[in-house]
C-alpha cells in the first residue's frame, strides 16, 4: 500500500462523533401516523350514523322517474336534433363529418362486406378479402401471421358471422387509420414540447380513465347513431396509449446519438426524420398494437349506438340469454383479438429487425430485404387474381354455407351450459349467495343506505386520509357532478358493486403476483395466460359469467374480476420482482422464513405497486360493472342502457354517463395520490 493511500486517523476531540443536541436531533415525523387516525375515526363515525340514520336522505330515484336535470338533457336533445337542419355548426362541421365518416364505412361495407348497389354480393367477395388480409399481414409481420389470420378470417365465416366479422374490421381499421394519422405527429410534438406534454397529458388521462360506456350517450347526441358514432367513440377511447407510446418512443432515443447530429449540422426535422423516427419506428408499431386492441374493444361496444359489426349478434344474444350463440360470437371477437395483436406485435419485432440490420449491427434470422421484396410482389400478384376471381364469380364471391361450425357449436355449448349449471348449480349458487350476502349487501346497505350528506363526507375523509388535500378536492368536485345528474343512490350501487370487485381483484392479484415475482417458472407459465386474457374485449368477458351465474349483480363482478386480475397481477409481480436483491440477500442471510420474507419484506417494500395495482383493477373493474348492466349488473350501467332502448329515458341515461365519469375521476384520484404518497414513502 502507497503512503499517499494511508489516512492518519484523528484523535482526541475530533475523533468522537459530535454530541447530539436537541435542535440537531432528526425529528421523528407524526405528520403520517394522522392518516390511520383518520381513516379509523371516519369508519366508526359512519358506521354509527349508518345506525341512527339509515335509509334517510338517501337520494333513491324510481325507475321510471325523472329529475328536472333529465328532463332539460331530453329538451338538449331535441334541440340538438331540430338544430341539424339549421345550425352553422352542424351543417359545415358535424354532418360533413358524420357523412364522410358513414359514407367512408359503407363504401368499404359495398366494397369487402356487403351487397352493394348494382350487384347481390360485395364488390370483392370473400375469397379476395381472405388472400387480401393475408397478403397484408405477409408484408407486415411474416409467414406466420400470414397463417393465422388466413385461418382466422376463414373462420369467422365458417362461424356463420361473416359479414359482421367484417364490418367489425373495417370499423377498427377506419378507426385506427384515422388514430395513426393524428396519434404519432401528436407524440412527436408532446415529446418535443414539455409544455404541450403538460397541456395534453392530463386530456389523455381523461380519456383513458372514463369508462368506456360514458362515451356513448354523449356522442350519440352530436354525431346521432350509426357508423360515424361508434368511430369517433373508438378514436378516443384507443388513440391516448399510442400518443403516450410514441411520446416514450421519440423522447427515450439516445441523447448521446442527438447531440452527435446536432453537433454534425443537422436540422431539427432532420433528427426528426433520419434518427428519431427509425430509432422509435419500433416502439411505435407498439403503441398501433395497443391502439389496435383498445380500438376492436371499443368498436363491439358501439354495438349499443348501432355501430356495425360482431358487437351486434353479442348484445341480441345476452339480452336473449341465448349463451349458445354469444358463445360463438363471443368466440369470433376473441380469435379478431388474436390475430390483431399476434399479427401488430410480429409487425413490431420485424420493425426492429430491419432497424437494426438498417443499421447494420444484425442480421441473424432475417432473410434479406431483396428476397422480403419478391416474396411481397408475388403476394400482391396473387392477391390481386383471388380479387379478380372473387369480383367476377359468385361462388367466390358469397361465403359458402357449409361446414357450418357455428350452429352445431352454440347448440352443443348450450348443452353444456346446462348440462355445467345443472351439475354445479349447488356451488355456483353457494358462491353465488356468499359474496352477495357477506359481501355485496352489506356494503351496497352501508354506501346506498347512508344519507347522501353522511356518504359525502365519509368520501372527503376518505379521500384525505388515502390521497391528501389533492385527492379530496378532486372528491368534493366529483361529488357534486354525481350529485347534480340526480343519481346519487345509484352510484352508490355501482360503487359498492365496483369495491368489491376491486377487492377480490387485490386479493387475486397479490396471491398470484407475489407467487410470480418470487418465481420465474411460474411466471413463464402464468404470465402467457394473463397476456391472453388482456387481448379478449371486456364484452365477451360477460358471456361466460352469464352463462354459469344468469342475470346478476354477481354476473358483473365475475367479469369484472376477469377483466381486472390480468393488469393488477402484473403490476404487482413486477414491484415485487423489483424489490432490491441487497435487501432480499439481507433478510435471508437473518434466517428468515418464506412467509416472513413476503409479509415482512417484499410486499412492504413494493406496497406502491400494490396500490398502483389496486388503481388500474379498479379501473378495469368500473367499466366492466358498467358494461355489466347489459346482464342485470344493474346501477348506473342499467340506466345507459335503459337510455339508449327508451327515448324517454334519454336523459337519464346520459346522467348516467356523467355520474360514471365522475365516479371514475374520483376513485382514479384518490388511488393514484394513495401510490404516489406511498413511493415518496
Amino acid at each position: 500500500m502507497s503512503a499517499t493511500a494511508v489516512r492518519e486517523r484523528p484523535t482526541g476531540p475530533a475523533a468522537r462523533p459530535p454530541a447530539t443536541t436537541r435542535a440537531s436531533r432528526p425529528r421523528i415525523s407524526v405528520r403520517r401516523h394522522w392518516r390511520p387516525f383518520l381513516l379509523g375515526a371516519v369508519v366508526v363515525l359512519w358506521l354509527v350514523l349508518w345506525a341512527v340514520l339509515k335509509g334517510t336522505q338517501t337520494l333513491e330515484l324510481g325507475g321510471a322517474e325523472k329529475t328536472d336535470f333529465h328532463l332539460w338533457l331530453n329538451s338538449v336533445r331535441d334541440s340538438f336534433d331540430a338544430a341539424r337542419s339549421n345550425s352553422a355548426v352542424f351543417e359545415y362541421v358535424v354532418q360533413p363529418l358524420t357523412d364522410g365518416l358513414n359514407g367512408l364505412v359503407a363504401f368499404l361495407q359495398s366494397l369487402f362486406s356487403q351487397p352493394s348497389a348494382l350487384r347481390p354480393v360485395p364488390q370483392v367477395g370473400w375469397l379476395g378479402v381472405v388472400v387480401l388480409l393475408a397478403w397484408l399481414a405477409f408484408a407486415l409481420a411474416g409467414v406466420r401471421s400470414m397463417l393465422l389470420v388466413g385461418a382466422c378470417v376463414l373462420l369467422f365465416g365458417f362461424f356463420g358471422y361473416w359479414q359482421q366479422s367484417i364490418d367489425t374490421l373495417v370499423v377498427t381499421f377506419v378507426a385506427v387509420g384515422l388514430c395513426a394519422i393524428l396519434g404519432p405527429p401528436l407524440g412527436i410534438w408532446m415529446a418535443r414540447s414539455r409544455r404541450v406534454s403538460a397541456i395534453i397529458s392530463p386530456v389523455l388521462d381523461l380519456m383513458q380513465t372514463l369508462p368506456s360506456f360514458a362515451y356513448l350517450a354523449p356522442l350519440a347526441l352530436v354525431f346521432g347513431i350509426g357508423p360515424a358514432a361508434a368511430i369517433v367513440t373508438t378514436i378516443i377511447y384507443s388513440l391516448p396509449p399510442l400518443v403516450r407510446i410514441t411520446e416514450h418512443g421519440i423522447r427515450n432515443v439516445s441523447p448521446t446519438t442527438l447531440e452527435a447530429v446536432t453537433s454534425m449540422g443537422g436540422t431539427a426535422w432532420q433528427t426528426l426524420t433520419k434518427v428519431q423516427l427509425p430509432m422509435a419506428r419500433r416502439t411505435i408499431v407498439v403503441g398501433i398494437n395497443q391502439c389496435t386492441m383498445a380500438a376492436l374493444s371499443m368498436a363491439t361496444i358501439a354495438a349499443l349506438i348501432n355501430g356495425p359489426g360482431l358487437g351486434q349478434p353479442v348484445l341480441q344474444s345476452l339480452q336473449s340469454l341465448d349463451v349458445g350463440s354469444a358463445f360463438v360470437s363471443g368466440l369470433a371477437i376473441v380469435l379478431m383479438a388474436i390475430m390483431l395483436d399476434r399479427t401488430t406485435t410480429a409487425a413490431s419485432e420485424r420493425s426492429g429487425i430491419e432497424a437494426r440490420v438498417a443499421r447494420g449491427t444484425s442480421a441473424g434470422g432475417f432473410r434479406g430485404p431483396r428476397a422480403r421484396r419478391v416474396g411481397v410482389i408475388a403476394g400482391a400478384v396473387i392477391a390481386a387474381v383471388a380479387i379478380y376471381l372473387s369480383h367476377n364469380y359468385l361462388a367466390l364471391a358469397k361465403f359458402p354455407a357449409s361446414p357450418d361450425l357455428g350452429g352445431p357449436l352454440g347448440k352443443a355449448v348450450s348443452a353444456a351450459t346446462n348440462w355445467t349449471v345443472g351439475t354445479f348449480s349447488g356451488f355456483t349458487g353457494w358462491l353465488k349467495d356468499t359474496i352477495t350476502t357477506l359481501l355485496v349487501n352489506p356494503l351496497e346497505s352501508l354506501l346506498a343506505q347512508s344519507p347522501w350528506w353522511v356518504m359525502a363526507l365519509v368520501l372527503l375523509g376518505i379521500a384525505l386520509a388515502l390521497g391528501g388535500r389533492r385527492a379530496a378536492v378532486a372528491a368534493a368536485a366529483c361529488e357534486a357532478v354525481i350529485l347534480g345528474t340526480g343519481l346519487w343512490n345509484e352510484s352508490m350501487k355501482t360503487l359498492a358493486t365496483t369495491l368489491v370487485a376491486t377487492l377480490l381483484v387485490v386479493v387475486a392479484a397479490v396471491v398470484v403476483g407475489v407467487w410470480m415475482g418470487r418465481s420465474r417458472l411460474a411466471d413463464a407459465i402464468i404470465r402467457p395466460v394473463l397476456d391472453a386474457f388482456q387481448t379478449i374485449p371486456s364484452f365477451v368477458y360477460l358471456v361466460p359469467a352469464l352463462a354459469l351465474f344468469g342475470p346478476t349483480r354477481f354476473t358483473a363482478i365475475v367479469a369484472a374480476l376477469a377483466y381486472g386480475v390480468p393488469i393488477a397481477t402484473k403490476l404487482v409481480a413486477d414491484g415485487i420482482r423489483g424489490v432490491s436483491p441487497t435487501t432480499v440477500e439481507a433478510a435471508e442471510s437473518m434466517g428468515t422464513t418464506g412467509w416472513q420474507m413476503v409479509s415482512k419484506v417484499q410486499v412492504p417494500m413494493s406496497r406502491a405497486a400494490v396500490v398502483l395495482a389496486a388503481n388500474q383493477g379498479l379501473l378495469y373493474v368500473l367499466s366492466m360493472v358498467v358494461v355489466g348492466g347489459l346482464v342485470g349488473g344493474g346501477g348506473l350501467g342499467y340506466l345507459v342502457v335503459s337510455g339508449f332502448s327508451q327515448g324517454q329515458l334519454f336523459g337519464k341515461g346520459l346522467a348516467a354517463g356523467i355520474a360514471i365519469t365522475a365516479l371514475g375521476i374520483m376513485l382514479d384520484r384518490i388511488t393514484q395520490h394513495a401510490a404516489a404518497r406511498l413511493g415518496r414513502a
